[in-house]
């Protein structure tokens, strides 16, 4: 019965903060989380726990794949190098600063170095939603961290629990080899699947059979990477990366379509679960600290946050000039950023599930039976530096984009724009020819023609051509006129529903035609 209400309760939270989200100009994630540290007062809910294997096996691959999928591979090619270094050596570094001050606030090593190697890294969902309002090639970089970082943090985790158990032994020759086969195993994975995936898909036609195969395969990458021992998260995001790069050119427009609807809502549904578990969870683990006090818990909350911060700040204002002194390309200097667009990339290091789901997972006893020392605190730690980065960096961040004077900078849209006009223009010069082909009458040519036309002056319009004001207005027109006619017809059917004229099924199949020419007709004219 609490599971059913704990659905039932997150999916009120998610409807309710949605709503308020829009209405009040508060970031979703800083509404979920609260919810869900509210709704862990209510009796029947506070013995429910996050289960860190369904962040792990299943809500991160979906999540990562689509993040994958919809990211901007050009973006990732041009901003290679800083994001490996963001996902690789910072991590590192901010698994080191953390275990060091972890230590000094009496941890021993190997619970520190697990601590760490559970905030280090940044969260794909949290800054995939906080950074839709920042420039492109900010918002690229950002994203493309958080999908590869966690293989670096993932690789260090299991590294210091399996020296905390007694399983595993450091040096230089180890750790490196654990990271080599991690990448290289979990890329290699990634791509066999992929390739599998692909072949498959280009043979089916069925919408819901492409949604199906859009579904299982980050799954199966990821769980055939974990059993190997190697990184499942590397193994989605080239899954994600290699779809997203082929879909364009071999599945057909109706999978397409379908498969995006459908992974939309899965996945923005999943997300915004997944920050009201956490808001759950970090309840739960103010319940369960007792081996200090929630003072001296408090305290350690606010230096390791202090620390995560800290360090990515001092990385993002050290390694560039290291890399101006070994680069000195004219490539390179027309891709440097200046220090405002480096504080809003510190300002924007958002933690998140995978964080609390590693801290969740560590053993509750060592090999010897022995607790695992001081698993509550560091439970406690990381869900207090999920909730410092997202109750207090995430409000700050609009504030420090008007600081640094950015914002969106319209260059995505400047480039759709133009890339419909040079389309249109092109299919309006191979019309004749492909009518030509077919054996089209000249009126339905005309016709079409007359179409693309007022469309080619309203994408003009909109890209400061003077001369297509009045097609923009005629086009604005067309719309609203469109509009009303399919609400008339949409009127009409359904009010012949309701006299018996026609069957129910009837109405859905003509509801439906309806409906996309209406979806169709508001997504061209923006609305």
């Amino acid at each position: 019965m609490s599971s059913l209400a704990l659905v039932v309760a997150i999916g009120v939270v998610v409807l309710v903060c949605s709503g308020a989200s829009r209405r009040f100009g508060v970031a979703p994630p800083v509404l979920l989380l609260v919810s869900g540290i509210l709704i862990g007062f209510v009796p029947a809910l506070r013995q429910v726990h996050l289960p860190p294997e369904a962040v792990l096996l299943l809500f991160l691959p979906l999540l990562l794949y689509w993040e994958s999928f919809t990211s901007s591979l050009r973006e990732i090619r041009s901003n290679l190098r800083v994001i490996v270094m963001l996902s690789t050596l910072l991590v590192a570094a901010t698994a080191a600063g953390v275990a060091v001050a972890a230590h000094a606030f009496g941890l021993p090593w190997g619970p520190a170095w697990v601590l760490g190697a559970a905030v280090a890294p940044t969260d794909a969902t949290a800054v995939g939603v906080l950074g839709r309002i920042l420039p492109r090639r900010l918002a690229a970089t950002l994203r493309a961290e958080s999908l590869v970082n966690d293989g670096t943090a993932l690789v260090i985790y299991a590294l210091a629990v399996g020296v905390t158990l007694g399983e595993e032994h450091v040096s230089a020759g180890r750790l490196g080899g654990m990271f080599a086969l991690s990448y290289l195993g979990g890329v290699a994975i990634g791509a066999a699947v992929t390739f599998v995936s692909v072949r498959v898909r280009r043979r089916l036609t069925d919408p819901f059979q492409h949604n199906v195969l859009a579904v299982v395969t980050p799954l199966t990458a990821y769980l055939i990477a974990e059993l190997v021992e190697v990184s499942g998260v590397l193994a989605v995001v080239v899954a994600g990366l290699w779809v997203g790069r082929v879909s364009p050119r071999l599945f057909p427009g109706p999978a397409r379509q379908y498969v995006r609807t459908v992974m939309s809502f899965l996945t923005a549904l999943a997300n915004a679960a997944l920050f009201v578990l956490v808001g759950l969870e970090a309840q739960n683990a103010v319940r369960g600290l007792s081996s200090v006090g929630l003072v001296t818990g408090a305290v350690m909350v606010a230096g390791v946050s202090a620390v995560v911060i800290a360090v990515r700040f001092g990385w993002l204002f050290t390694s560039p000039y290291v890399i101006r002194l070994v680069d000195r390309r004219e490539v390179q200097r027309d891709r440097r950023l200046g220090a405002r667009p480096r504080v809003v990339m510190a300002a924007a290091g958002f933690r998140g599930a995978v964080s609390l789901a590693a801290a969740l997972a560590v053993p509750h006893t060592l090999g010897s039976g022995e607790r695992f020392p001081d698993r509550d605190l560091i439970v406690f730690v990381t869900s207090g530096v999920i909730a410092v980065t997202l109750l207090v960096q995430a409000p700050l961040l609009p504030r420090v984009l008007r600081w640094a004077r950015l914002g969106d900078d319209g260059a995505a849209d400047e480039e759709r724009r133009r890339v419909e006009i040079h389309a249109t223009e092109r299919a309006l010069a191979s019309l004749p020819e492909l009518a030509a082909d077919r054996g089209t009458d000249d009126k339905i040519t005309d016709q079409l023609r007359t179409e693309y036309e007022r469309r080619l002056g309203v994408l003009r319009a909109g890209a400061g051509d003077s001369g297509g004001a009045e097609a923009a207005e005629q086009d604005r027109q067309y719309a609203d006129l469109h509009l009303a006619v399919i609400g008339h017809k949409h009127d009409t059917v359904v009010r012949m529903r309701d006299q018996g004229e026609i069957d129910d099924a009837v109405l859905v199949k003509v509801q439906n035609a309806l409906d996309l020419e209406a979806v169709n007709l508001a997504r061209r004219s923006g609305g």
